[in-house]
């Protein structure tokens, strides 16, 4: 069964422009929206509380917020089927409980002062790295203008076939309800001397080179898509260079950016790979990380 499309909102410019995407995305997909709220009370003498009154109080406020900026939602979409959670408890965890029930969760992020990218938070990395299903990170400037036809569904590629498929069915599946084109994307760097065995030599050699056999690589990884989705428009990009800047280098003409991520946890807390850090502090689209 497919789960709704869910939104995450705090009351931010930037969650609010999450909402927006998701409810777009949600109408193409023929999807319900489910949009989630969490907080917790603040005591008032705390310095950062934000909301006056008291706990019964503060939940009035959040019932009101949050049913406001659902209200516009279904003004503009008056034919979507929208529910909302309001939820008191740790946003990290409530978030990754919405996720695991969703086809895909969407949250607002933050950019960095004068330079376009995101500002993820320790919550914002833990989210993306523990969800089990895709998770979307829109600007406040996000507009639907932005997917407009001629703006392309970006997708990096890499490793062996298997390795970035689920990454290829997100990009396949959202450029076929939006009628786009889809660019993927395989970063190539030259290898240490001792990482050439017999075997890879002899791959090598028949396939002309090293960037015949990165072309070769990709056009494997993407033909079951190309067969699968045949009404979908693709571009193969092959570029020498690592990921992210390679990425980087094509995102001024995507309307979606998706990468797939492998979650590292380390003493410090979760990693979600350099390369989805990369698209998400630099990247001026709407970022996908597909687990």
């Amino acid at each position: 069964m497919t789960g709704p499309i869910t939104a995450g909102v705090d009351g931010s410019q930037e969650s609010l422009a999450a909402l927006s995407w998701a409810a777009r995305e949600a109408v193409r997909r023929g999807l319900a929206l489910r949009v989630v709220h969490a907080w917790r009370p603040q005591p008032q003498e705390a310095p950062e509380a934000r909301i006056a009154g008291d706990a019964d109080s503060q939940a009035e406020w959040v019932r009101g917020a949050v049913n406001e900026a659902v209200g516009t939602v279904t003004e503009r979409h008056p034919g979507l089927d929208v529910t909302t959670d309001i939820v008191e408890g740790p946003a990290v965890d409530t978030l990754l409980a919405a996720a695991a029930d969703a086809e895909l969760l969407v949250l607002g992020s933050r950019g960095h002062g004068p330079i376009v990218g995101f500002l993820l938070g320790s919550a914002g990395q833990q989210v993306i790295a523990g969800a089990a299903r895709p998770v979307v990170l829109v600007r406040a400037g996000d507009a639907p203008s932005a997917e407009a036809a001629g703006r392309e569904i970006v997708v990096g590629q890499q490793g062996d076939p298997e390795d970035s498929a689920d990454a290829l069915r997100f990009a396949f599946e959202t450029a076929a309800a939006r009628g786009a084109t889809v660019r993927v994307v395989r970063a190539w760097t030259l290898p240490p001397l001792f990482a050439y065995s017999p075997g890879s030599l002899k791959l090598l050699d028949e396939a002309g080179g090293l960037e015949p056999y990165e072309k070769k690589s990709l056009d494997e990884a993407v033909r079951p898509w190309r067969e699968r989705f045949p009404g979908v428009p693709v571009e193969e990009h092959v570029e020498m260079g690592s990921a992210a800047q390679v990425l980087l280098s094509v995102a001024g003409t995507a309307q979606l950016m998706v990468v797939g991520r492998r979650a590292h946890r380390t003493a410090v807390g979760a990693r979600i790979g350099s390369v989805a850090h990369g698209m998400l502090h630099h990247a001026d689209c709407p970022v996908v990380v597909v687990p």
